[in-house]
């Protein structure tokens, strides 16, 4: 993927990003990284906090929405979870990790679209979960 600023993506402004960059999106699945660094406000005892890691992975969906809505020619849309179902997080990763999220679209049904998110770093899955955004037209 080109090189996009990720603030041109998602509504998020720091020091509340938790994306450093999209590296792949399609329809259907997108994929970020970002490094946790150790003045992260989501981040408790040197490690990236389980909240941390639920943000990560709503803020990979705004930035697949953004990307797709920027690529036609508008500007990205507000969206707001609307819930959270079967989270596990398996560990929290320490700082200066690389994260790698990647989500997978499972239906979008008037406004909302479902997602199924994983966080891995170094390889391991730290966390999972399914997300339910609405998005503000």
């Amino acid at each position: 993927m080109e090189d996009i600023n990720i603030l041109e993506l998602i509504p998020q402004r720091p020091p509340f990003v938790m994306v450093d960059k999209l590296i792949q999106c399609s329809e259907t699945k997108s994929v970020s990284t970002f490094t946790v660094k150790e003045d992260n406000v989501l981040c408790e005892d040197d490690v990236f906090s389980e909240a941390g890691l639920t943000e990560n992975i709503a803020q990979t969906a705004a930035a697949r929405m953004g990307f797709l809505t920027k690529s036609e020619g508008h500007e990205p849309l507000v969206g707001y979870i609307g819930a959270i179902k079967n989270l596990v997080v398996h560990f929290c990763p320490p700082v200066s990790s690389v994260l790698t999220t990647e989500i997978e679209i499972t239906s979008e049904i008037m406004g909302f679209t479902l997602i199924k998110g994983i966080v891995s770093a170094n390889d391991k899955v730290a966390a999972e979960c399914e997300m339910r955004i609405f998005l503000l037209q």
